[in-house]
């Protein structure tokens, strides 16, 4: 008999709080193309990533850091880049922001891939660890929706710019 992966208390305030943020994320990329650090729902994307970096620090559900610690220490660090872009790389600067947003969001889905395919459903899950072959294939499949995401907002980008430049 297989026993249940049950959370903790922070684990559920952590895994509740992530899925917000992702979810939050993914309404800003439907409805603005982008995670926009100055609108409403990029700042609540923002807010609830820190928040579940913050809250995964102390779960270590094998005793020591794992690649999903090291995942929230570099979305911590991305994000400050992402959200001054401007003030940092000039006319580069939308281009920056758009990749480095979309990555820390690209980042969040990692851990949420191997986390929920290890524990889902409850009594056997559909993964054995972060090395089982159907993990690695919702990774790929990860990878290629952020390269197609990012090409696509970069694109667009590029098309708002040159329409701006036509209409001066």
């Amino acid at each position: 008999m297989v026993t249940p992966n049950h959370l903790s208390v922070l684990g559920i305030i952590h895994t509740a709080i992530s899925i917000l943020a992702i979810l939050v994320a993914l309404f800003a990329l439907f409805r603005d193309g982008k995670i926009d650090p100055a609108n409403g729902r990029g700042k609540w994307y923002i807010l609830l990533t820190v928040v579940t970096c913050i809250t995964g620090f102390p779960i270590m559900r094998f005793g020591h850091l794992t690649p999903g610690h090291y995942l929230a220490i570099i979305i911590l660090v991305l994000l400050p880049i992402g959200i001054y872009a401007g003030r940092i790389f000039g006319k580069a600067a939308d281009y920056v922001q758009v990749i480095i947003m979309s990555t820390t969001l690209f980042f969040s889905f990692i851990p949420a891939i191997v986390e929920s395919l290890t524990r889902l459903p409850i009594a056997h899950p559909l993964a054995s660890g972060p090395n089982d072959p159907l993990i690695q294939k919702a990774q790929l499949i990860l990878v290629v929706l952020f390269l197609a995401g990012v090409t696509y907002q970069v694109i667009k980008l590029n098309a708002e710019r040159k329409l701006l430049k036509t209409a001066i």
